[in-house]
């Protein structure tokens, strides 16, 4: 069998002190941090499109710029076949536990909805044996329904009732292959589902038919024995104007409104919650609150750009923010932290996948420790604490039992007259925080 990356052994932990480019200087996958160790905490996952199919384009540069050797056979099949393989490689040597993908990702679509089908199945059978092999698990399975032209306007908010039953066609299909493999999720990321002008859109029935469509992968997870979550990734725009699912707020609105919020979590992804105009732990802890964030896509963009960039995540503010926020809940359950990132352009070697991947890892280990640090001391949570601590008794306590109106609160005021001005502390906190880093 090919070895596609020649000379890279498994990725070890050396610690802080190490100046090799090629280990782990925080992640340590046996650690124990907070009773669990750090591989349990993070459940890192490597997204099969960027790291395997992308071939460094951007808005302006539409010609790939890498030569992989996964990708120079001139049959389509053979080349999934390599790209798979190459992919075990990596994963096995990075040791993350887990990857993702798209169904287009990991087989070319074919003629027609059977052939592409068949060649689906065919590489899921390799990934079964490959799975097998090497222990590396399936975290989520999706299906790329917005790069054929056929979904230029949507797929299951598509104004065309044809194209509306090929995604569902395609999605089912998705979704057994993911339940075959085991997968632990199953994420609805709607790339085209909004609109690009209202004068040629029905809103309100875009909605329905999205509700609808919603309604029957529920139905079919339930008929296939499916049990893994279901998980809609909220994004605000590009390629379309407005999509529907344009934030946390937004998609948890929706999933009220058509009766769906027990049947689903949010995959929360850095880079569109900034594309929305929040910060990444903004919208997780909007998804913690509700219960309902489920997974991560780990990457971020860069504020003078305007578009999804997906550059890897080195910001050890903002991993320790989020770390704060999945501890706090508990843990990130069944999901993970995906890294759903991209090398740049000009980093085209085959060894800049592992430093983008090892910085990543390191950044995220780093924000674990620091966050259970700060939640063990205490360092933040007592002052929250402290700031609504009046609604812990009188008029406060019976303002959150509901057993107060407002007749007896204007009477409150009346008596206690103007409230005392307290101080929210922000530079106090964000030099506590300044602190651990």
């Amino acid at each position: 069998m090919s070895e596609f990356f020649r000379g890279i052994e498994k990725i070890a932990y050396e610690g802080p002190d190490s100046k090799n480019p090629l280990a782990f200087k925080h992640y340590d996958a046996e650690a124990m941090v907070g009773g669990k160790t750090m591989a349990e905490h993070l459940r890192f996952s490597v997204a099969f499109w960027h790291s395997f199919k992308g071939g460094g384009i951007d808005p302006f540069g539409p010609t790939p710029v890498y030569d992989r050797p996964w990708d120079r056979a001139t049959d389509p099949m053979q080349r999934a076949e390599d790209t798979l393989r190459a992919a075990f490689e990596f994963i096995t040597k990075l040791g993350a536990p887990f990857y993702c993908w798209h169904d287009r990702d990991i087989a070319p679509e074919g003629e027609s909805l059977k052939e592409s089908n068949d060649r689906l199945d065919h590489i899921v059978g390799l990934a079964e044996q490959l799975q097998a092999d090497t222990g590396v698990r399936l975290l989520w399975g999706t299906s790329n329904c917005f790069s054929n032209a056929r979904f230029t306007h949507g797929a299951a908010t598509n104004p065309d009732a044809h194209v509306f039953a090929w995604a569902a066609a395609q999605i089912k299909k998705a979704m057994e292959c993911t339940h075959r493999l085991g997968g632990a999720n199953y994420v609805f990321w709607g790339g085209r589902e909004g609109y690009s002008s209202l004068l040629n859109t029905n809103m309100a029935h875009e909605q329905d038919q999205l509700a609808r469509f919603l309604h029957m992968a529920v139905e079919h997870k339930k008929a296939i024995g499916f049990t893994g979550t279901l998980l809609v990734e909220p994004k605000p725009k590009e390629p379309t104007k407005h999509q529907y699912d344009y934030d946390a707020a937004t998609v948890l609105s929706f999933l009220r409104k058509y009766d769906l919020l027990d049947e689903f979590k949010l995959n929360i992804e850095a880079n569109h919650a900034t594309l929305a105009g929040h910060t990444f732990e903004h919208d997780l802890q909007l998804a913690s609150a509700d219960g309902k964030l489920g997974s991560i896509d780990a990457n971020r963009g860069d504020y003078l750009l305007g578009w999804d960039t997906d550059q890897f995540p080195t910001d050890l503010y903002s991993t320790t923010y989020a770390m704060l926020v999945i501890l706090k809940q508990g843990g990130i359950a069944s999901g993970g932290i995906n890294f759903d990132a991209k090398v740049r352009r000009g980093s085209c070697d085959l060894e800049d996948l592992f430093h983008a991947h090892i910085g990543g890892m390191d950044s995220f280990a780093r924000g674990l420790t620091l966050a259970q640090r700060i939640i063990d001391d205490g360092a933040l949570d007592s002052f929250v604490e402290a700031r609504y601590a009046s609604y812990r008794s009188g008029i406060g306590e019976k303002i959150m039992r509901g057993e107060t109106n407002f007749a007896e609160l204007e009477a409150y005021v009346h008596q206690h007259g103007e409230p005392e001005k307290r101080s929210g502390r922000e530079e106090m906190l964000e030099n506590i925080v300044n602190s651990y880093l």
